[in-house]
């Protein structure tokens, strides 16, 4: 075994540039959650197992972390934990091995604690969460082990005008972080089980789902031998191949559409909820996407998928959608909902390619009082609290007559913007010399207008 250290697979650290950038992104997002009326909310890191399996499709159960139960080398849990092991081995679940599990998203628990809370709740009740979640999935780029996702969701209300707000927080969100050339892209749950009607296949709608959503990922031609493999026959295939070959503008998507399944009920009220969006989202990057699936089994309406911008090579960026009885997986019925979600980790990567983040995002620190000796030292720590009480956020350098030197290159490697010096002449008079670190200007100043300089957020002139 290595003494080397190191993390698992997926995780990351964060040093303090990349924790600036990132909160720059979630304070933007949370910005317009707020904008839009929505309150904080938070949930515990781990659910029990049975709170989580059976909501995410097929392919999301596989990825959820399990966490093995305590006490399994008890001896008088010995046996029950072999036992749930075998179990395990094939496949199965069994609480004699683990209970509880690292959530996989916000929605599931979101809608668990609106089903324990809802005699409490005012509806329609508005909440926004930021925390990280876990998934068991294979590492690569832009896809981790444990990341944090950034959700907003209404329930208690049918009004497809939260479907349309929706569309518009994204917008607002990207425009402000700068990505103006992203796309959202929506479809309906509706259509999706019209196209299994269409097909007279009802009850292989989580099939048909499953498949059409791995298209970008595998090609038309796997996704029909999986259709296939799932047990449609060459008929059924034939009809799911011409909707996933849509294309147009939206107009033209929707046409096609109509003329391909239009005679199915459920299409119409599909499309009734895409174009109420697109009536709200005029001008802005909304495309319909029919062969937008999304396999997650709780969604029932309107589905959203944000795509970052074609010059850069990243998955989506966000997702979301309705759900119109979420809350009924846990014995509450009637309590329909909408949601979408930010993939922050992705979001950055993006911004971070596309050289978007503000300039200003690394200062931390806006003086740096250099350390001249004893005496001065005493008179700048004085200073610098009532800088601090003021607002400013500054520092002494730590050691006792150090090199001007060292003190400036320490001022340069953590990219403080000002010097404050402070020598005996300077302690005599109470005044200071503040070198502006970007342009070599210095400037003398007394003591009481060293706050008001440095609140004034200008620069010495050059």
């Amino acid at each position: 075994m290595s003494n080397k250290p190191s993390i698992p697979q997926g995780t990351r650290d964060f040093s303090a540039d990349v924790i600036r950038k990132r909160n720059h992104i979630l304070a933007t997002i949370k910005t317009v959650f707020e904008l839009y009326g929505f309150q904080p909310l938070e949930t515990p890191a781990f659910e029990n197992l049975e709170t989580l399996m059976g909501k995410y499709g097929e392919e999301g159960d596989k990825l959820i972390f399990k966490i093995l139960n305590n006490g399994l080398n008890d001896p008088k849990n010995i046996d029950k934990a072999k036992n749930g092991f075998e179990k395990v081995l094939e496949g199965k679940n069994s609480v004699d091995v683990t209970e509880r599990a690292l959530k996989y998203d916000l929605t599931i628990p979101f809608a668990r604690y609106v089903a324990m809370n809802h005699t409490k709740l005012t509806f329609p009740f508005r909440r926004y969460q930021v925390q990280p979640v876990w998934r068991a999935d294979k590492p690569q780029r832009g896809r981790y082990r444990e990341f944090t996702q950034c959700d907003a969701d209404v329930v208690g209300s049918h009004s497809l005008m939260n479907d349309a707000e929706f569309a518009l927080i994204y917008d607002e969100v990207f425009n402000r972080l700068g990505l103006k050339g992203y796309e959202l892209r929506i479809n309906s749950r509706k259509i999706l089980s019209a196209l299994a009607q269409a097909c007279n296949a009802s009850g292989k709608l989580t099939d048909i789902t499953v498949a059409i959503d791995k298209l970008d990922k595998i090609g038309i031609e796997k996704v029909k031998a999986e259709l296939v493999a799932r047990g449609l026959t060459e008929g059924q295939v034939s009809i799911v191949e011409k909707y996933i070959s849509i294309d147009g503008s939206n107009t033209e998507k929707i046409g096609e559409l109509t003329a391909l399944i239009g005679h199915i009920e459920e299409s119409g009220a599909g499309l009734t909820e895409i174009k109420k969006v697109l009536a709200h989202t005029e001008g802005k990057n909304v495309i319909v996407d029919f062969t937008l699936a999304r396999g997650l089994n709780y969604y029932t309406g309107i589905i959203y998928e944000a795509k970052a911008p074609a010059n850069v090579q990243m998955g989506s960026i966000g997702g979301g959608g309705r759900y119109d009885d979420l809350t009924g997986l846990f014995g509450v019925n009637g309590i329909p909902g909408v949601g979408i979600s930010f993939g922050v980790d992705r979001i950055y990567d993006v911004l971070e390619e596309l050289q978007l983040f503000p300039a200003d995002l690394q200062v931390s620190t806006k003086a740096l009082f250099f350390n001249m000796g004893e005496k001065e030292s005493a008179v700048a720590f004085d200073v610098m609290q009532r800088l601090r009480k003021a607002g400013v956020a500054c520092e002494m350098y730590h050691k006792e007559e150090s090199k001007i030197a060292k003190q400036f290159n320490y001022a340069e490697k953590k990219n403080i913007p000002f010097a404050v010096i402070i020598g005996s002449k300077e302690m005599e008079q109470q005044r200071c010399q503040v070198k502006d670190l970007a342009t070599g200007q210095q400037k003398e100043l007394a003591f009481e207008d060293l706050a008001a300089f440095f609140n004034s957020n200008e620069g010495l002139p050059k």
